[in-house]
């Protein structure tokens, strides 16, 4: 069983270094590729005002983080989410600067998971593509009417880009359904197979009338032998004289 985690944050600014803090961070869980219903979220008071040039982009407020948890009240649930498993991050420089800025602040060391960073993978194999998370999502016709009304909020591009990473693994896998009767499938597929392999017409028969009826005398004469003795006492004499 292979776990990953898909991160994403959101953030007052560009730098850390510069004073700016991370608004909102989420996280969600994939088993062998596969989104599960296990999440991590949280909006975050960053003890400082937000940009309005930074709200046009994710239409976070200084008002609806006002009264939300501050990260080092959040860091160990985050820390306990993400464990010891590999993350998936679009363009994880940004995203890590940020998470070990607020980590090292609170006498915390650095995140040392293993990291694939998506935005590295596509520009590797798209060349002179945009490779944003938006470019790629219309490249994978993956649906991004919540990000186009709601903003770039750190959930929902969690969501697409678990999607955007399963095509560059090499596209969609089949869903596995558990609850169907699979041994009823087997059986219908199993007529299917012997429906389809059953002739339409019948082949012409290999012996002709000649052949038939010498082999219908020799049953008679066998038949009309007394004993088995005989029988072969006759045989006998009939290949002698063909010899």
């Amino acid at each position: 069983m292979i776990r990953e985690i898909v991160l994403d944050t959101e953030t007052t600014g560009l730098d850390p270094l510069e004073g700016h803090k991370i608004i909102e961070i989420a996280a969600i869980e994939l088993i062998d590729h596969i989104k599960t219903e296990k999440n991590f979220h949280f909006f975050i008071n960053p003890e400082r005002e937000i940009p309005e040039a930074s709200q046009k982009i994710h239409n976070i407020s200084n008002e609806k983080v006002k009264d939300k948890p501050k990260f080092r009240e959040i860091y160990k649930k985050f820390l306990d989410f993400i464990k010891d498993d590999c993350l998936v991050i679009h363009n994880a420089e940004f995203d890590l600067k940020f998470l070990n800025y607020e980590l090292n602040e609170i006498g915390v060391g650095d995140i040392n998971n293993e990291v694939i960073d998506t935005l590295k993978i596509a520009r590797s194999k798209y060349p002179g593509s945009s490779v944003s998370l938006d470019s790629l999502c219309k490249k994978f016709n993956i649906d991004i009417k919540k990000r186009v009304e709601n903003g770039h909020g750190a959930l929902i591009d969690c969501h697409l880009l678990s999607e955007v990473y399963l095509e560059i693994l090499g596209g969609k896998q089949p869903i596995l359904n558990l609850n169907k009767d699979y041994t009823n499938y087997e059986k219908e597929k199993s007529r299917n197979k012997i429906e389809h392999f059953i002739r339409q017409n019948k082949l012409k028969p290999r012996l002709n009338e000649g052949v038939i009826d010498k082999h219908l005398k020799f049953l008679k004469e066998i038949d009309s032998e007394n004993s088995w003795g005989n029988f072969h006492k006759n045989l006998f004499s009939k290949l002698n004289s063909k010899l």
